[in-house]
């Protein structure tokens, strides 16, 4: 895999009344694999502010970390079959979320490379969503 690459993040959300939220976005990123791992690297533009956020997404065989800095701050870690808690630091304040990993899949190809996750999301110890997020990292020059 090249060090640029696209990456598509689709989300997709289902709250407790069953309502259907989708998010999709593509964008440009840098790739790299050191220790066993893959790490996408790209900058995230924040409506109404000038300020972006630098995002790291580290991908292992069922986890997936991701790490926000600068409009918003993070550490979100998915791990298939565990709890984990975090702090969302926002310039409005902190929120104490949950995330209950079930699934993480990773499937590699030698230009591509996809990833899948599905979770429940809580906000202050209450169930928000059930949520699902794909990964694709394509090459450019595949386009």
């Amino acid at each position: 895999m090249t060090k640029d690459v696209l990456l598509a993040i689709k989300g997709l959300q289902f709250n407790a009344a069953a309502d259907e939220t989708n998010v999709q976005t593509v964008t440009a990123a840098e790739y790299y694999f050191r220790n066993n791992s893959h790490y996408v690297i790209y900058d995230e533009a924040t409506e109404g502010t000038t300020q972006n956020t630098k995002n790291i997404i580290k991908l292992r065989e069922h986890s997936l970390e991701l790490t926000k800095r600068g409009f918003v701050n993070v550490h979100m870690l998915f791990e298939e079959n565990r709890k984990n808690l975090t702090s969302y630091s926002t310039p409005f304040g902190d929120i104490l979320i949950g995330i209950d990993t079930k699934r993480v899949s990773l499937q590699e190809a030698e230009k591509q490379i996809l990833c899948n996750v599905d979770y429940a999301l809580e906000v202050n110890y209450e169930f928000l969503a059930d949520c699902k997020i794909s990964l694709e990292i394509l090459e450019r020059n595949l386009l």
